[in-house]
């Protein structure tokens, strides 16, 4: 049986709209943009609606590649919380199309039309009253609100709280592949785990299932700065490359091993990082310590019974459902392991934001290799 990964955590993140009225000149130049002041304005905010941009959304559920629509629609106005952003590269994560397909209906989306992504780098080219750590021209990392979207379009707005500045050794695309799937990795092994990423603490074992796709490939190499011996599941194909990343022992998940998650060298896994589908917990069991955890990153209706039956029975043996609660520190350290050399962002492919139903289609078929960009 062929399974495919399914690393789209649920993210939540609190904001509330406050309105920032800006100012909007013409550019200066051929090819220089446009220019926002930051500072509040008496010009009406309807002055930023007569500014458009390109994008793609989808109006209803269902239509897979072909629901997205490209259109051209108003600039987005930054709140007094917000930086505006010129968007460089946004990553596409399986939530994306799983909130298009009606799967977290009726929370996400919260109204059509709808900009789909969320993770994004860019250049500040505005910032609202109350924002204190940018300004325009700063190069960052940001992870957009679900709730409102965003990403597939040539501007974007982002919550300073969840804004992080980039350094020039770290790409658009390196720094876009990071929010949701970086931060899923890091909180599940420091957080749910307990994995210390200074190298300290006791020898774990750690499992990580689909190790190549999004999470998975960050979640061996964070695991590795920690003091642990990894086993990972991969296709044949990408077997050396998560080798490549540091995992200790590599599982072919279609043979007999693979699928049972057996370690070669009969190791019993302290925690598992789950970032694939199709798996009961009576695969996991046996394989686990004593006090061993599952870690599910899209825990659906299985898995959150099987939590509350072993809450209930105080098993030893946990399944642990993952929610992901972004923040800006966190972020903030993924970017800085990307500049020192700790952290790679492997990108499986990019296309142009005029072609973006094919990264689209790419990352429904559930075996991407790393990270899919798209860029404006």
């Amino acid at each position: 049986m062929t399974r495919t990964r399914h690393d789209a955590p649920i993210v939540i993140l609190v904001q509330r709209a406050q309105p920032l009225l800006v100012n909007i000149t013409k550019p200066r130049q051929k090819n220089s943009g446009f220019i926002l002041s930051a500072s509040l304005a008496s010009s009406p905010l309807a002055m930023a609606s007569k500014l458009t941009m390109h994008a793609l959304q989808y109006d209803t559920y269902g239509g897979g590649p072909a629901g997205l629509k490209h259109v051209d629609v108003p600039v987005p106005s930054p709140e007094k919380d917000e930086v505006l952003l010129k968007l460089e590269a946004a990553s596409l994560n399986p939530v994306d199309w799983k909130m298009q397909k009606g799967m977290l209906r009726p929370f996400l989306p919260r109204k059509f039309p709808y900009i789909p992504a969320t993770d994004v780098a860019g250049e500040v080219i505005g910032v609202g009253s109350e924002v204190k750590d940018f300004k325009a021209g700063d190069k960052v990392v940001a992870i957009l609100n679900h709730l409102t979207g965003g990403g597939l379009a040539e501007f974007a707005v982002a919550k300073e709280s969840l804004t992080v500045s980039r350094s020039p050794e770290v790409s658009a695309a390196e720094g876009a592949g990071l929010p949701v799937a970086g931060l899923t990795a890091h909180q599940a092994l420091t957080q749910s785990a307990g994995i210390k990423l200074d190298g300290s603490g006791m020898e774990k074992n750690i499992l990580i299932t689909a190790a190549s796709g999004g999470v998975g490939h960050y979640a061996v190499q964070l695991a590795k700065l920690g003091n642990t011996h990894v086993t990972a599941t991969c296709g044949a194909r990408n077997i050396e490359f998560v080798k490549s990343l540091g995992a200790d022992e590599v599982l072919d998940y279609k043979t007999p091993d693979g699928a049972a998650l057996k370690s070669p060298s009969g190791r019993k896994y302290d925690a598992v990082i789950h970032c694939a589908s199709a798996m009961p917990w009576c695969t996991f069991e046996p394989n686990l310590s004593s006090n061993g955890k599952v870690i599910d990153i899209t825990p659906g209706p299985r898995a959150m019974w099987t939590f509350a039956l072993k809450k209930l029975t105080f098993s030893k043996k946990q399944l642990v459902p993952l929610l992901l609660i972004p923040k800006k520190e966190n972020l903030d350290f993924l970017v800085k392991l990307v500049k020192e050399g700790k952290l790679k962002t492997v990108i499986d492919s990019k296309h142009p934001l005029s072609k973006a139903e094919e990264a689209w289609a790419r990352s429904i078929e559930g075996h991407a290799t790393g990270k899919i960009i798209v860029e404006p």
